[in-house]
């Protein structure tokens, strides 16, 4: 079952290899969200100060009824935060807002603030190494267990390589069928970092495609569950989003092996550029 499943993080710290995405599940419903994957056998959620429902992720955390040590917890330092003071408060409000005593692992969500995301060639180089060392300073403290990034190029990663105690110990990048940085996924991993996969499904935009469609049907499993696997057999870690229990069932049905030739076909699709009503957002290449 891939709940038993774990990566080691360079730290030695032990990560699920499948965690629940928690983007655009209202606060007040994401604490019953985690409670029914906690129940389903999720132990990894994964949310982020923007999307504003780490409250709500907390409180599911807190009364789910599996001991806090048994669970995995993810957030992530507010894109905007290029201070260090503006960092290490931010990360207290973290703790502060999620009820919580430590949070497993925080990342630095992107290396530029969202507004200026695929706007500016600005890439906050002093800002990213003052945001690292608070994060590498809540982790002596005991506030984080394992600390990273989220959205950072090779250029990104070599700023803060440059002048770093802790080296990143993930990097959190988009990836899908049809989405797959091959050589910034090599590169963050011979650094040491796990590479986490988020919106494994792109947004439901796999859900549309025909191709992505024959391949699930020959292997008996849905678009979602090939999808969830491929980012697998590339040695990352998905974080597919639902607030639905019988997806979230589903998403874990991944026992099944993908063929080389397959996932071939699979790495060679033709990238696709329009995400539907989310393709505003930056992370699918659009503007705020």
């Amino acid at each position: 079952m891939i709940f038993e499943e774990n990566f080691t993080l360079s730290n030695g710290v032990q990560i699920p290899k499948l965690g629940l995405g928690t983007w655009f599940i209202p606060d007040d419903t994401a604490a019953r969200a985690v409670r029914n994957a906690v129940d389903i056998g999720y132990r990894h959620f994964d949310t982020a100060q923007a999307y504003e429902n780490e409250r709500g992720v907390g409180e599911g955390v807190r009364t789910c009824g599996v001991p806090r040590s048994e669970l995995f917890v993810t957030t992530k330092l507010a894109a905007e935060a290029k201070t260090y003071a503006g960092a290490a408060e931010a990360i207290d409000g973290s703790l502060m807002r999620m009820g919580l005593d430590y949070i497993d692992l925080m990342l630095i969500h992107s290396p530029q603030p969202w507004a200026e995301v695929n706007q500016s060639g600005d890439r906050y180089a002093e800002g990213n190494r003052e945001a690292w060392r608070a994060l590498e300073d809540a982790c002596r403290a005991g506030k984080l267990r394992a600390i990273g990034i989220s959205n950072f190029q090779e250029q990104d990663i070599n700023n803060l390589l440059a002048g770093c105690t802790v080296t990143p110990m993930v990097n959190q990048l988009l990836i899908h069928i049809s989405n797959t940085p091959f050589d910034l996924i090599a590169c963050s991993q011979s650094k040491g970092m796990v590479v986490e996969a988020y919106s494994p499904v792109a947004h439901g935009e796999m859900l549309k495609n025909p191709q992505v469609k024959a391949v699930a049907d020959k292997y008996g499993v849905t678009v979602p569950q090939l999808c969830i696997r491929y980012t697998l057999q590339l040695g990352t870690l998905p974080l597919p989003k639902t607030a639905d229990p019988g997806h979230m069932r589903d998403n874990a049905q991944v026992n099944f092996v993908i063929s080389d030739a397959d996932m071939e076909a699979l790495k060679g699709m033709e990238r696709i550029r329009d995400y539907g009503e989310f393709s505003r957002f930056p992370v699918f290449g659009g503007k705020l």
